[in-house]
């Protein structure tokens, strides 16, 4: 990678347009901000230097700072800013805030990249390791403490400014916008004020994700759990709003507080489809005369037991899906001892033996200390006959009555979350139930759509399926309110 492009991937280097820049400083005057100091943490070439000064032009203490000697020569340039050459991560934040009059305005475009892309880069451009988010074994393994270095950023300066009369405007990703505001409302960080405007990043960043330009008000005291969102720089009203409802994130203020009557414990449990993180050798597609071809191209002719009609993600979104590959699942619960499968299925077993290195290799430790090629996410539920089931990466509710294919039960990758059922006429009631008006409410309540996985098992098992049911006046027989897997209604 030449260096120019590694250093951009490492510091997340996207110079903020100078058009951009005073628009945003525009929307800020707007809003009343006038500082008496105006901080840029990672200033870059100054862009936001040169629109704050031109723009809150009583403001005369003006600093920035950059861990890049060449964008601190540019940005010196900016006549009332005094400009330092600083590394984030290194400086006393609290010190530096605190000497300064209120109130005080921190501005900037922190970098859009995660620590895992920085530590895979061989970069030091990192904060001190902390578990911020107190995750505990299972999320980190899997992935979830992974975070951008610019929610880091955010947090520790709302931090360092939480009780002073300041403002913080930030251009991020809309999910570190959510994460930081989530944080700051359940740790008491004296957020006065929060509003959100959407940024096309795209446009202006060359990047395709989902940004804001995220605008916190700080006080001596904490006065809101909610964020306003504008669908643009330019919107004079508000698009919707988020935040804090029962002591959970909601994406829609107004849904829920139309639909959170349904919200309680669901009495089935929803399941997450089976894990297996080895595409190639446990995805398979029919060829003929008992052979499957794998995603290597070989075509092992194994016995038809362990395999299965599968439905990935992006399959299960459309509108009638139908597998078109199996997958071999080497368990029918966690932990069951896989070597049965040498006697039971020689074939099976000596088509995974041949591939031992690959499926040992799998990088999750969850595959640690268990029987050797195990898969998660296995059970009775996932040998039910029929499901209604859901993508998590959907990007629009869409519950799918999935029946038997081939005389055996379809199974998901996991990214993928569905309810077993015994019969088709108990699914099918209960997809019709899951894609009602009420239901589609109470879920748009909890669904932020440019997530990664907007979906989750959580969402879904927030929803009262026994409110719904008499909300729809269907009669459900007793013990409705039992958890359970399968669902037999009886009606």
């Amino acid at each position: 990678m030449p260096e120019k492009n590694r250093n951009k991937a490492e510091f997340g280097d996207f110079q903020t347009p100078e058009a951009l820049a005073h628009r945003v400083c525009a929307v800020l005057r707007g809003l009343g901000v006038s500082p008496a100091a105006i901080v840029e943490p990672t200033c870059g070439t100054g862009a936001f230097l040169r629109a704050a000064t031109a723009v809150f032009t009583e403001c005369s203490e003006v600093f920035g700072f950059d861990v890049n000697p060449e964008h601190v020569t540019a940005a010196a340039s900016v006549g009332k800013a005094r400009v330092h050459h600083v590394n984030f991560f290194e400086k006393d934040w609290r010190l530096t805030l605190d000497a300064l009059r209120s109130p005080i305005l921190v501005i900037g475009n922190p970098p859009w990249v995660t620590n895992s892309a920085v530590g895979m880069l061989g970069g030091a451009n990192l904060p001190v390791k902390s578990n911020i988010y107190n995750l505990d074994g299972f999320d980190a393994i899997t992935g979830k403490s992974n975070f951008d270095i610019s929610e880091w950023m955010i947090l520790h300066l709302l931090k360092c400014l939480s009780g002073r009369n300041a403002v913080l405007a930030m251009l991020c990703k809309t999910v570190v916008a959510r994460k930081v505001l989530r944080y700051a409302w359940n740790h008491g960080l004296r957020l006065t004020k929060a509003v959100s405007y959407r940024v096309d990043a795209s446009r202006h960043f060359g990047a395709a994700v989902d940004a804001c330009l995220l605008v916190c008000f700080l006080g001596s005291k904490a006065k809101s759990r909610e964020c306003a969102v504008y669908s643009d720089l330019e919107a004079k009203a508000k698009h919707s709003a988020f935040g804090i409802r029962r002591g959970r994130l909601v994406a829609d203020l107004d849904a829920v507080d139309r639909y959170g009557h349904l919200c309680g414990s669901s009495p089935l449990r929803w399941r997450s489809g089976v894990k297996h993180d080895c595409a190639q050798v446990m995805e398979l597609r029919p060829v003929g005369r008992g052979r499957f071809r794998n995603g290597l191209g070989e075509t092992p002719m194994l016995e038809t037991m362990c395999l299965y009609p599968a439905l990935k993600s992006s399959e299960l979104a459309r509108s009638c899906p139908t597998p078109s590959r199996y997958m071999l699942v080497t368990q029918r619960s966690i932990g069951e001892d896989t070597r049965r499968l040498e006697r039971e299925a020689p074939r099976t077993w000596d088509y995974l033996r041949s591939h031992a290195n690959a499926l040992d290799r799998r990088a999750s430790s969850i595959y640690r200390n268990r029987p050797r090629f195990s898969v998660f996410g296995v059970g009775s539920y996932t040998f039910s006959p029929w499901k209604v089931a859901i993508s998590g990466l959907s990007k629009k509710l869409a519950f799918r009555c999935i029946a038997p294919a081939g005389g055996k039960p379809v199974v998901f990758d996991d990214t993928c979350y569905f309810l077993s059922c015994r019969n088709g006429r108990d699914a099918g009631l209960l997809a019709g139930l899951l894609d009602s008006e009420a239901a589609t409410g109470f879920f748009r309540s909890f669904v932020f759509w440019d997530a990664k996985r907007p979906i989750t098992a959580q969402m879904l098992g927030d929803l009262n399926l026994g409110a719904l049911a008499r909300e729809a006046g269907i009669s459900l027989p007793a013990p409705w309110d039992q958890p359970r897997d399968g669902l037999s209604l009886g009606v």
